[in-house]
């Protein structure tokens, strides 16, 4: 099984590259974010592999870093995602950007790739939160915490302030990733402090800046 290619770049096309490594030529298909990235051909570069073998092919993915092929690999856990989805979907959003998009639950975001429709994209994001909730406010600065009115029966766990607080900034018109962003700064600048009304307006001047 290859992991890992070393070798010169021989070819950059739409959707893959060919390492000439010792004299044989790999193809391997990439996301734009990987290709993008690429040196020169005839210059040495290093891609991480993920094979594919099936009944009638072997096909080689490459990436730019071992993050891109964690997501790619997460990603082709989810049903109805296959490796040409994932590849479309690393193209229009960096690793950083998919663990922004799928906390928030940002459908949208998602979407934008080549062959992703509204329920996949929604079946992605849902189905991929538990596995990067240690990114998420409900793992971070507000994690585990409660409103000031902890202590009465109707107490709010501070996961769902921070929803409350997105939804009413994409109520207003900003991005759910943008309004999530925002939020999450707010919340780790306020600690106990966060509440939805707080959270609000620190996150508007947040995203004024």
């Amino acid at each position: 099984m290859i992991s890992m290619l070393k070798g010169l770049v021989d070819t950059i096309a739409e959707d893959y590259v060919v390492l000439d490594v010792n004299g044989v030529g790999y193809q391997a298909f990439c996301s734009r974010r990987t290709l993008s990235q690429m040196p020169s051909v005839g210059e040495a570069t290093r891609l991480e592999i993920e094979t594919h073998v099936r009944e009638d092919h072997i096909h080689l993915y490459g990436f730019i870093d071992e993050m891109e092929r964690d997501w790619f690999k997460l990603l082709t856990t989810v049903q109805g995602v296959g490796a040409r989805v994932c590849l479309a979907i690393l193209s229009v959003l960096g690793p950083d950007e998919l663990v922004q998009a799928i906390a928030a639950q940002d459908k949208a975001a998602v979407a934008r790739a080549n062959g992703v429709g509204p329920k996949l994209a929604g079946r992605i994001v849902l189905e991929l939160k538990d596995k990067v909730a240690k990114f998420s406010l409900g793992g971070a600065a507000l994690a585990d915490k409660k409103t000031a009115a902890k202590e009465s029966t109707a107490s709010t766990p501070a996961a769902n302030i921070a929803d409350d607080a997105v939804s009413a900034l994409v109520n207003l018109g900003y991005g759910r990733s943008d309004a999530y962003t925002a939020v999450v700064k707010a919340a780790q600048a306020m600690g106990d402090a966060a509440t939805v009304e707080a959270l609000i307006p620190a996150a508007l001047k947040e995203l004024s800046q």
